[in-house]
């Protein structure tokens, strides 16, 4: 990956990181960063990567200069529209701007590395093609060094949602417990009510799962309440509403994050949401959640 970088300034603090492609739901994501990086008084970083190597070769012809200098133009006015969108929105924000050589998911899995967030459209185009959620930003959950944020409206290029209660996908995973403390987090700054969510689908037969809700409810509000004490502690400000619920993990998140400003899950996960490995429940979030998706990672609790 050889970047090339545009008007860099050298951020004090982790900054969040925006890919920016052109797209109106980039540009979507890229306020959401800078109000994110707002609340938590951090600067914001947007993000242009032009993959080259896609165009290096097409039937033995290679394109001349000036293709490759249209395409670092096209880079430059998404990175410019980016800036100057946010900046409308927050004047007082640091704001930086890299235009790259990469391949739109290293160059994002790379800016992980310093970032305190990555977020990312749900849908992409332009110089970012591969920004269209199901590649870069599965990649990114699979693989990137921090909480990586994918933001999707109600509808599809629709603004997100911005009131609403913050709704976290519990199920006593590390990866879980990174969610709880984000969601706890979010919520406080947010002063927004948390819709804790637990729930399990063990059992097949309709009987068995009758006495099964019955027997295992209290287990599993009580192992609920548990994995939520010591953060309602630290976070008295914040009104918690637990939910407990026999259901497929996808489809209960799904139904409660269908009023929320922010939905937050565990990038792998076990236990009640058996299915909150990348690929299942994660990954069906990526390309369904009716608002942002906040995906933590094992090692972001704090």
């Amino acid at each position: 990956m050889t970047p090339e970088t545009m008007m860099t300034s050298n951020l004090a603090g982790q900054p969040i990181v925006a890919g920016v492609d052109g797209s109106p739901s980039s540009l979507h994501a890229a306020v959401w960063a800078a109000s994110e990086a707002a609340r938590y008084h951090l600067p914001v970083r947007l993000v242009h990567a032009v993959m080259v190597s896609t165009f290096a070769y097409t039937a033995g012809f290679c394109p001349p200069s000036s293709f490759y200098e249209e395409l670092d133009a096209e880079g430059r006015r998404y990175l410019a529209e980016a800036e100057a969108t946010v900046h409308r929105e927050h004047p007082d924000l640091e704001i930086a701007v890299d235009l790259q050589h990469a391949n739109p998911a290293w160059a994002l899995i790379e800016q992980s590395h310093t970032a305190r967030l990555v977020v990312l459209g749900s849908r992409g185009l332009g110089g970012i093609s591969g920004m269209l959620a199901g590649s870069t930003a599965v990649a990114l959950v699979a693989h990137g060094h921090c909480p990586v944020a994918v933001i999707r409206g109600r509808r599809p290029d629709e603004a997100p949602p911005t009131d609403g209660p913050v709704v976290v996908g519990v199920d006593g995973s590390p990866a879980s417990e990174a969610a709880i403390a984000l969601a706890f987090e979010e919520a406080s700054l947010r002063n927004a009510e948390l819709v804790a969510a637990h729930t399990w689908a063990d059992y097949s037969s309709d009987i068995t799962n009758a006495w099964a809700s019955v027997s295992w409810v209290g287990n599993e509000q009580e192992l609920l309440a548990e994995r939520l004490a010591g953060w309602q502690e630290k976070y008295p400000d914040v009104t918690v509403r637990r939910v407990v619920a026999r259901d497929r993990p996808v489809r209960h998140l799904l139904e409660q994050g269908s009023d929320a400003q922010l939905l937050v899950v565990g990038s792998r996960g076990r236990g009640g949401f058996t299915g909150m490995l990348l690929g299942s429940t994660s990954q069906a979030l990526i390309h369904h959640a009716p608002c942002p998706l906040l995906v933590a990672r094992p090692n972001t609790a704090h």
